[in-house]
């Protein structure tokens, strides 16, 4: 049976007297932070809106065991509204359910915290700043931000595991991003503790690093799947929007078995690739375009890893140096459902923690950049003045190619395509590749 709170002093009271399970009746400021200990669980009244304030602190550390639901809570968008604080091995199973939430959702665990189980049905961050997270993975030449919703297993411990569903997830605004990621899942790297993702579930995602123009080593990500994750199931129901500098759309370090897009995925920053991989992802569907905006922000990249099976409506870039598609290690099956288009000329990119000067290509195979089928239902086409549409660089190859469309460049453009003499393409590849040329 639930304990009805009123005001602050009753709340206060039954969380010393460890009432298990407190019913909030009224909204109230609260000017400290509190903690919930282990099994304890807080729920508003229904049908109305509880608004929990914390005016100068942090908002709710959990112990383990812990249900918030049915709540708005605020905390200056920089500090943390909801965190763990815990000397428990075994947190057993937080959940979070319909809350409204101003400032970071932060469940990281540490040593000597192991386990985990972790429940999220109903969870709209409408603003958070959480840059000032200490705690950043890094690799491939750059740190990651944690993001409004971190989700980050920091314990060393190869054994140690968070499970994790989350559903009906809100992150930002249009043109009021959060700042940092939007959405954060990772382990401790390889070696490490480990994150187990059962579903993913997110409505419309909006974030912006804040990342200064011309800082190489510091990214973001809509929804940035870190190296220790391994996502089963990924369900963008809504838009996926970043705004920033290098703020990645989707980044996957770790692994994910399927990722379905419904909506757009945008990004309007310098250097805001719409997806970009180094870990390995199974099956990606993108039902809507890869819109990309800002120079050298490509449109999607397969920089380590591999990918078996990727499906996409479309992909068009806009701005300078912005690649259409572009692939450095083996992939399969690669099937683009309209078009891969690009806009842009030559301009500076991020490249693993380097700014470089790429030319728009549409497609770009880089050495070792193997393509076991592409399939394209539209034209590869650049609009910008001596653009290639295609290139196909030295030990790339592409086993099976089919185009439906043309081969197409601006009209001041002498060549469309580059296939090194060194490439790995058969005579029959070859053959159909220039017979798709537009001349």
């Amino acid at each position: 049976m639930s304990t009805l709170v009123s005001n602050l002093n009753e709340f206060i009271s039954a969380l010393k007297e460890e009432k298990k399970e407190i019913e909030l009746t009224q909204s109230m400021l609260i000017p400290y932070s509190i903690q919930l200990s282990k099994g304890t669980k807080i729920h508003g009244t229904r049908n109305k809106t509880v608004f929990i304030a914390f005016n100068s602190s942090e908002g709710i550390s959990l112990e383990g065991d812990n249900k918030l639901e049915n709540l708005s809570i605020q905390t200056m968008s920089n500090h943390r509204a909801i965190y763990i604080k815990s000397n428990e091995e075994d947190l057993g199973t937080i959940e979070l359910n319909d809350l409204t939430v101003t400032g970071q959702v932060q469940l990281l665990t540490r040593a000597p915290q192991k386990v985990l189980k972790l429940k999220v049905d109903g969870l709209d961050i409408v603003s958070s700043d959480s840059r000032l997270g200490t705690e950043k993975p890094l690799a491939y030449g750059v740190t990651v931000y944690q993001g409004a919703l971190t989700v980050y297993n920091y314990n060393q411990a190869e054994d140690s595991l968070i499970k994790a569903d989350i559903q009906n997830v809100s992150i930002g605004r249009p043109n009021a991003p959060v700042i940092g990621t939007g959405i954060f899942i990772g382990g401790f790297g390889e070696d490490g503790g480990k994150v187990d993702l059962e579903y993913l579930h997110t409505k419309n995602i909006y974030s912006n690093g804040m990342i200064p123009f011309g800082q190489p080593t510091i990214i973001t990500g809509g929804i940035f799947i870190v190296s220790g994750a391994h996502a089963k199931l990924i369900e963008c129901e809504g838009a996926v929007t970043t705004y920033g500098v290098n703020d990645m759309v989707l980044d996957v370090w770790g692994e994910v078995d399927k990722w379905v897009c419904k909506d757009y995925i945008k990004s309007y920053g310098t250097s805001g690739i719409g997806f970009v991989n180094f870990g390995v992802v199974h099956d990606f569907v993108a039902e809507k375009p890869i819109e990309t905006y800002g120079s050298g922000a490509r449109g999607f990249n397969q920089y380590d890893g591999t990918i078996d099976k990727a499906q996409f409506d479309s992909i068009i870039t806009y701005g300078d140096g912005s690649i259409g598609m572009q692939f450095s290690k083996p992939v399969g099956n690669i099937k683009i459902l309209n078009d891969v288009i690009t806009y842009g000329t030559t301009g500076e990119s991020l490249v693993k923690g380097q700014i470089q000067e790429l030319d728009a290509i549409a497609i770009s195979l880089k050495p070792n950049g193997i393509l076991k089928e592409l399939n394209i239902g539209g034209n590869i086409e650049t609009n910008g003045a001596n653009i290639l549409a295609l290139s196909v660089e030295e030990d790339s190859q592409i086993e099976s190619f089919n185009l439906n469309g043309n081969i197409q460049t601006a009209s001041e453009t002498n060549k469309a395509i580059d296939i090194s003499e060194q490439s790995l393409l058969s005579e029959d590849v070859k053959n159909t590749i220039n017979e798709c040329v537009k001349s």
